[in-house]
């Protein structure tokens, strides 16, 4: 490739004469310079000096049949000289989004059957929330219209996707959200819960603050709650089992729809293909993306209940809403070789039998009791680590997050690539980890976390 006539520092130059970063302070990048990725092979990435790093976020959620799967790129390759593109508007398709729909279909919750497509997450989420309040219109109720979303959860970074979303700092940024969507309490029980309250209790309190909304804004305005099933950017926070059967009851019993946010969820992630089936949800649209390609091509997928696509139909005209490359064949192509790799090499099984348990138990044993560990949970192969000054009271290092970026930056030191959310360190491996790649992640972790414990105790 041509980056090999490069130098690292001549890389880093350029990248910080002209690329902005995502999620970044860009005076701090370029004090320091960028750490460049050029190559990765299975569960490891690997640097412009050769460091070998395990990656403990999958890419960003998203690479779940790990890296160098040459059948992904011999997919594009084929679809790219047979159709490299053609766009779904204009009463058209191509074949690979058509036989992807069909796919999805098959593996999807009951009563989802139909898919929009997107290139991101928060495309599909856009998608989303135009859809409900366009399908509500054709039911001849446009002021049903209010979206209850969750404090500190994330729907993606479009104007939309962060209106829906609960965090405060992308809001202040923003300068003016989506009208019309308003925040609840998240099912965080480590900070949330009372004194006393049980895991159930604190469940059906936090569903109960949807309900609330609803009723405080009257059912009639009230058009659909969106949520992940597992909070993931906000800090893999997982609901007790009492809180979605409630959320689902209460829903519909006041006929608001049921919005799912599975962009790092779906896909095998929690040992289910969808987290909707972990929880025994049956929700009315579905926002995939991430894993739908294992990232090695931009594709989102909004899954459509059975409820809302039959009215678009029934009722007819046009939905005034679409991308370019919605539909994108070399990227479905891509999709379905992915989806192929994941069922014949029983990937969620493993999760569900295996590998996720190994997991939960190897967090629990060798992570559990650090002096900085207020608490680890997970699902799947999904977790988080809270880091903590005292274990007993839950008190917090301050400035808020800046314990879990001394055991980030110590981790990443030590060749084990992780993630830093407030004072929360996830998770997110590949789904090809076997239990001796967690074996090899807990190891560089609890050496992490004695470091940053030095660090922190001397500070």
């Amino acid at each position: 490739m041509t980056y090999q006539n490069y130098s690292l520092k001549q890389l880093q130059q350029i990248d910080a004469a002209h690329h902005l970063h995502p999620f970044t302070d860009h005076k701090e990048l370029r004090e320091i310079g960028s750490r460049i990725i050029t190559r990765a092979d299975g569960p490891f990435i690997y640097d412009s000096e050769g460091t070998e790093i395990l990656d403990g976020m999958a890419g960003l959620w998203c690479v779940n049949v790990g890296y160098g799967r040459n059948e992904l790129a011999d997919a594009a390759y084929r679809q790219m000289k047979e159709l490299p593109y053609y766009n779904s508007f204009f009463k058209c398709s191509t074949p690979t989004p058509v036989l992807l729909s069909r796919r999805l279909a098959e593996i999807a919750p009951k009563g989802v059957s139909q898919v929009f497509y997107g290139s991101s997450g928060s495309e599909a989420n856009d998608t989303a929330l135009r859809l409900v309040r366009h399908y509500w219109a054709l039911m001849g109720k446009p002021e049903k219209n209010r979206i209850i979303s969750r404090k500190n959860a994330y729907h993606g970074s479009t104007v939309a996707g962060t209106s829906l979303g609960g965090m405060d700092a992308m809001h202040k940024q923003l300068g003016g959200a989506v009208p019309n969507i308003v925040h609840v309490m998240m099912p965080y029980a480590y900070e949330l819960a009372l004194p006393g309250e049980s895991d159930h209790d604190f469940g059906l309190r936090a569903a109960k603050a949807v309900e609330d909304a609803i009723v405080e804004a009257g059912q009639e305005n009230v058009a659909a709650f969106i949520g992940e099933p597992i909070m993931g950017a906000g800090g893999v926070k997982i609901p007790p089992a009492s809180y979605w059967p409630e959320v689902q009851r209460i829903c519909r019993k006041y006929d608001v729809l049921l919005m799912l946010d599975e962009v790092i969820t779906g896909y095998g992630r929690t040992g289910e293909w969808f987290a909707a089936d972990y929880y025994g949800i049956q929700p009315d649209t579905i926002t995939t993306a991430k894993a739908l390609t294992s990232g090695y091509q931009p594709l989102s997928a909004l899954l459509v209940g059975e409820r809302v696509a039959a009215t678009l139909v029934e009722k007819g005209g046009e939905f005034y809403h679409g991308y370019t490359y919605s539909g994108h064949p070399v990227a479905c192509a891509v999709a379905l070789a992915n989806l192929d790799i994941i069922a014949r090499e029983g990937l969620v099984e493993r999760v569900k039998t295996d590998t996720g348990p190994y997991f939960a138990k190897a967090l629990q044993e060798r992570i559990a009791g650090h002096d900085l560990v207020g608490e680890v949970r997970s699902v799947g192969l999904m977790g988080a680590i809270e880091i903590v000054k005292d274990k007993a009271t839950k008190e917090r290092f301050l400035p808020a997050g800046s314990a879990a970026v001394t055991v980030r930056d110590h981790a990443i030191a030590n060749n084990m690539m992780l993630r830093a959310t407030g004072d929360t360190m996830i998770l997110s491996p590949p789904l090809i980890w076997t239990r001796d790649t967690i074996d090899m992640a807990c190891e560089r972790i609890a050496k992490a976390l004695d470091l940053a414990k030095n660090d922190l105790r001397k500070a």
